[in-house]
């Protein structure tokens, strides 16, 4: 059985839609430019689709430069720096953590809030910030994810999934980083470690799905599925599973590095 590494997605903005890549370099905190940036609240308290399902209606992609964020519904777009050296300092939350950021000019968090409907802020996390990963898990640390740097599923979770649903759903709703070619469904619940190319990983939580996975990616609205079906097969301590939360160890991941349990 010969298992691969299908596809690579990074998220510049916490909650907001990404971008494959065919490589992607690790790093302290999870893959390169992977949720460095969020939108928070008048409080500092972050804001995801959870709250505001138009969240999936932006997407981030690369530019020469940095990357666009590009609104589907009017092809209204922005363009970012990957980075943020300069701005106001604050403490922001993601769940129970607090986290130094630094806030993006007026101009930029008014695109956001205009486009959403809501007062926001967008936020960027330095270099300088640490997010420690629980430590009742890993070892290890992370970027603005809900808590750990990376999230791994299996082509075959999902065609497992799909084959229970009357329309199927793509790999989007549920947001990963890794996506695993090969093998059989839910392979990953039992994967303790993983090389893939010559990178290491440690899948340490299995991931509990909320309403994102509802959530249409491109439009933003909402509908039962594929929450409902999951949590008749894959409810554990009251909570709906699907994928793993992972730390990681390397360099580089290319599509096509094949995979070592």
């Amino acid at each position: 059985m010969t298992l691969s590494l299908a596809s690579i997605h990074i998220y510049p903005i916490k909650s907001i839609g990404g971008f494959a890549a065919e490589e992607a370099r690790l790093t302290d905190r999870g893959l390169e430019h992977d949720r460095r940036w969020m939108l928070v609240d008048a409080g500092g308290r972050f804001i995801t689709q959870r709250e505001v399902s138009a969240m999936a209606c932006l997407h981030g992609a690369p530019n020469a430069t940095g990357f666009t964020v590009t609104d589907t519904r009017n092809h209204d777009r922005i363009e970012l720096p990957w980075t943020l050296d300069a701005g106001d300092a604050h403490r922001a939350m993601v769940w129970s953590d607090a986290v130094e950021v630094i806030h993006a000019p007026e101009a930029m968090s008014s695109w956001f809030a205009q486009r959403l409907d809501i007062r926001c802020s967008l936020v960027y996390m330095p270099d300088s910030a640490q997010r420690p990963v629980d430590a009742h898990y890993a070892t290890g640390s992370t970027s603005l994810s809900d808590g750990f740097p990376y999230l791994i599923i299996s082509e075959a979770s999902l065609d497992d999934l799909n084959n229970r649903l009357s329309e199927p759903v793509p790999m989007d709703r549920f947001r990963p980083n890794l996506v695993i070619a090969g093998g059989v469904a839910h392979q990953e619940d039992t994967w303790r470690s993983i090389r893939i190319g010559s990178a290491r990983f440690e899948l340490v939580k299995p991931c509990g799905r909320c309403v994102i996975t509802t959530t249409d990616q491109r439009s933003g609205e909402r509908g039962a599925e594929p929450l409902r079906t999951l949590a008749g097969y894959r409810t554990a301590h009251g909570k709906v599973l699907f994928g793993m939360n992972a730390v990681g160890h390397g360099r580089l991941v290319r599509v096509g590095d094949l995979v070592a349990p």
